[in-house]
């Protein structure tokens, strides 16, 4: 039964989540909307479901809400950073920086946790990530100390990775 339950539904909370997302685009919610929503959350993942990896074989979604409100959290401040470099440091005065930050992360969601992470926070935006995935090249917009960045980045965000997804 979990086999058949499986072919049907491979990825359950994509399902969840397509439909909602679904819905809340309608901007009105009618019961024609949420079937199609919730058929929308059906085929899409079953479909595409050849081509996904296996899901991941930890996953702590305690570990993951507070994670998501420091990132909320980091995005807002960094809003107001950028907006105050961009209206108040000069462009001969920015200091852009490469950074290569080691990973320790293994897993490619993960991974592609972090990278979003970084570029969905202003001021940072991951560009690559080494052929063997050991590592992670992101661009900061102003810097003096590119060491700290590397390493917040490593502390604030993919020590909590490590434990959500070990």
């Amino acid at each position: 039964m979990r086999g058949l339950y499986r072919s049907l539904l491979p990825h359950p909370f994509l399902t969840i989540i397509l439909a909602l997302v679904w819905i809340l685009l309608q901007n009105e919610l009618t019961a024609g909307m949420a079937v199609f929503g919730l058929i929308l959350g059906i085929v899409i993942p079953w479909i595409t479901s050849i081509w996904w990896p296996g899901t991941p074989k930890a996953f702590r979604i305690h570990r993951m809400i507070p994670y998501t409100f420091i990132v909320l959290w980091d995005i807002i401040v960094a809003n107001i950073e950028v907006a105050w470099i961009v209206l108040t440091v000069p462009n001969a005065k920015l200091k852009p920086a490469w950074i290569v930050v080691p990973l320790e992360l293994r897993q490619p969601e993960a991974i592609t946790v972090l990278a979003g992470t970084i570029t969905l926070t202003p001021g940072t935006v991951s560009a690559d990530l080494s052929d063997e995935g050991h590592s992670l090249l992101v661009h900061v917009l102003h810097t003096d100390d590119p060491d700290s960045v590397r390493d917040d980045i490593k502390t604030r965000y993919e020590r909590r990775l490590l434990e959500i997804f070990s």
